[in-house]
């Protein structure tokens, strides 16, 4: 059962849950601890390790965020619950398009600037530019990935993996003609992708980053991921099957 209301000086055997990876400590759970160390609540830090313990523990809670506080054996919830019972104002996150908008611009005027093709350039140069972001930090990319990539949750190698395939789905793309095999790597790649974002934002109502343009971004899981995954879909679909003129 989950705590509705209390005060802070009633929270008594509190736990938080929280991930904390070598590749990546949550900044949530950090938050989480600043607000609990404030108000003077004692707690028992425990400590998500790997991808596979934070999976676990989301399953075995039915939640499908960390970090998750407990106090008395009842569920608080999340940071932004936490500062709600505690009467303060949670921190939000912070969102920017540039990325988005400083590859997909970049891309369009290289293609148009070579006059010819401009659609097919336009649509390898995005790829390759998106693959380039991941590239600059694969293991950033990879955890950020894995949090609602339905392959790489299951194979969590494909995560580090992903990045040099996308790299060489664009340059297939730019090929004169475009090569068919990229085509159909791309198609494979880019339903399961699309099935991915909208299970992630409209089923599970996940509030993540994207990791379309990094690991380390600050664009909103949503509309650019599913664009990406549209263009590698469609694209794929026409270079596949001999359609592209």
């Amino acid at each position: 059962m989950r705590i509705v209301l209390t005060t802070a000086a009633e929270l008594q055997d509190v736990h938080l849950y929280r991930m904390s990876t070598a590749e990546h400590e949550c900044p949530w759970g950090l938050k989480a601890i600043g607000l609990l160390t404030r108000h003077g609540i004692r707690f028992q830090d425990h400590k998500l390790t790997t991808s596979e313990q934070v999976a676990a523990f989301k399953q075995q809670q039915g939640v499908s965020t960390t970090p998750q506080l407990f106090a008395e054996g009842r569920r608080i919830g999340g940071y932004t619950d936490l500062a709600a019972l505690l009467g303060e104002r949670a921190e939000k996150a912070h969102y920017s398009y540039t990325p988005v908008v400083a590859v997909f611009g970049t891309a369009l005027l290289m293609a148009l600037v070579l006059g010819d093709a401009v659609m097919q350039r336009f649509m390898g140069f995005s790829v390759c530019a998106l693959a380039m972001l991941k590239l600059m930090d694969v293991q950033s990319f990879a955890v950020s990935f894995a949090k609602y990539d339905l392959i790489t949750q299951r194979i969590p190698l494909w995560g580090r993996v992903y990045p040099g395939v996308e790299l060489l789905i664009g340059l297939g793309f730019l090929a004169a003609p475009p090569v068919p095999l990229a085509g159909w790597v791309a198609l494979v790649l880019g339903v399961p992708g699309m099935a991915s974002v909208l299970k992630a934002v409209y089923v599970d109502k996940l509030a993540l980053n994207c990791a379309c343009v990094g690991g380390n971004s600050k664009t909103p899981l949503g509309i650019v991921s599913f664009t990406e995954y549209a263009i590698l879909t469609v694209m794929g679909f026409l270079v596949a099957f001999g359609l592209w003129p």
